[in-house]
């Protein structure tokens, strides 16, 4: 593996060269060092770390497996490291997805990889991955889908590649990448009812824009994050991609051990930054007076408060994706949509972001409240927040979706609109037609 050492010997070069405060260090330079075989590692260092697990769909794992075979490697380096989950085109919606998913389901088998994750057991990845503990407190994660970020809200380094990175994990066991600078972002006060931790990133990224955080960490902290549930956290580090950056994070505490005792797969560990490291900046907010936010086309930073919009007629509601498909999104939808129907006008499309998500709200009775309600439920699946399927939109619809990206095409036409909310502006929506204020639902 002549280019590994190649690699190798190019890191040891620049790092000779990046210049180096004697201080602290972050949660997310701690993991990157952990990895990497340093004591200690700085903003702007390149390294050559070790990955506990790498990630793959059924769109990205089959270039990476193109790739993979040319490289004349025999076997991958750890099977156990490999996570292949399909579920973006799954079930297989024609003939090149019925395609790439066999060739996940072969290379799975060949290479004994026990984490692939065959229709009826497979999730939305990145609900996925942490209900089944096979991210844990303390790893470093990569995988080709730019949503991986998602971890970082247990503790997680985790980031996006390409697919050529994940092929090169798949032989190497490592990934080559930069130490990021972090921003760190305080959230001081209360939170007010239906404000949630999707309000709390669109409010960052309403405020920071799209390119705030360009390869930067995001650090969220404060009491209003220490009360944040687990779901509300990962859905916070799952969009902080959405301002550019190259992870999320969120130093675990007690909720974390909550949420991970009982379900980690592995040993894991708890980072936490010292007090003398280094930020490239801080943010602080004061959230007692913050509403539900919504993200305008075409872009996660077109933010304006849920109220200060009024008469935007609605086609599509989506209530689901790696933001908002989990059981506590449910249960706020289904609280406001019971015992009522949705507007004439509106299509609601409900997708639990996992079988056991699924199971466990069809156990509480929620599925029945929305299917009362006349909205549709889906398996599992990407499906409509990528224009995929599930839910494509014609020329001129409009979709308000708990998803996570709303560029132009994104969602089907390109001349198409989508909003993004929380679960419970969107159900509010759905029985109005219109984008509403959930306290203004009876």
């Amino acid at each position: 593996m002549t280019y590994v050492i190649t690699d190798i010997i190019f890191i040891k070069i620049i790092n000779k060269f990046v210049f180096k405060l004697i201080m602290g260090m972050t949660i997310t330079e701690k993991i990157i060092a952990a990895h990497s075989g340093n004591q200690d590692v700085s903003a702007g260092q390149f390294v050559y770390a070790d990955v506990d697990i790498c990630l793959g769909n059924d769109i990205t794992a089959p270039i990476a497996i193109e790739q993979f075979e040319t490289l004349g490697v025999e076997n991958v380096s750890n099977p156990d490291s490999i996570v292949l989950v399909p579920d973006h085109f799954t079930p297989n919606k024609d003939i090149k997805s019925a395609q790439n998913s066999k060739l996940l389901r072969e290379f799975a088998h060949k290479h004994q990889i026990k984490n692939y994750f065959e229709v009826g057991r497979v999730g939305i990845e990145h609900a996925l991955l942490p209900e089944q503990g096979i991210v844990v407190p303390g790893d470093l994660v990569i995988g080709a889908d730019s949503h991986t970020c998602t971890y970082g809200a247990m503790g997680i380094f985790s980031t996006g590649v390409g697919s050529t990175d994940l092929a090169a994990c798949y032989a190497t066991g490592k990934v080559w990448l930069k130490v990021p600078e972090t921003i760190k972002f305080v959230f001081n006060g209360n939170l007010n009812k239906w404000v949630s931790g999707k309000d709390l990133i669109l409010h960052i990224i309403g405020n920071i824009g799209v390119d705030g955080a360009r390869y930067k960490a995001m650090e969220f902290s404060g009491p209003v994050v220490t009360n944040l549930s687990m779901d509300d956290r990962l859905a916070m580090c799952n969009m902080a991609i959405e301002a550019g950056a190259k992870n999320g994070i969120i130093e675990p505490d007690d909720c974390t051990e909550d949420y991970v005792n009982g379900r980690a797969q592995r040993e894991y560990k708890f980072y936490s930054g010292d007090t003398d490291c280094k930020y490239h900046e801080i943010y602080e907010y004061d959230v007692s007076t913050l509403s539900p936010q919504v993200a305008l086309p075409n872009l996660p930073e077109n933010v304006r408060p849920v109220e200060e919009l009024s008469d935007i007629k609605i086609d599509q509601i989506v209530i689901g994706s790696c933001t908002n498909g989990r059981i506590s999104d449910l249960r706020v939808a289904a609280e406001i949509l019971k015992d009522k129907k949705i507007h004439p006008s509106i299509r609601l499309i409900v997708i639990p972001g996992t079988q056991d998500i699924y199971l466990e709200a069809l156990k509480e009775g929620l599925i029945e409240i929305f299917i009362k309600a006349e909205g549709v439920v889906s398996t599992p699946t990407c499906g409509p927040c990528l224009g995929g399927h599930m839910g494509i939109l014609a020329e001129g619809e409009r979709a308000l979706s708990t998803t996570n990206r709303n560029f132009a095409g994104r969602m089907g036409h390109i001349k198409s609109e989508i909003y993004l909310c929380n679960p419970a502006v969107a159900a509010a929506s759905a029985i109005t037609g219109i984008i509403t204020h959930p306290e203004n639902i009876d």
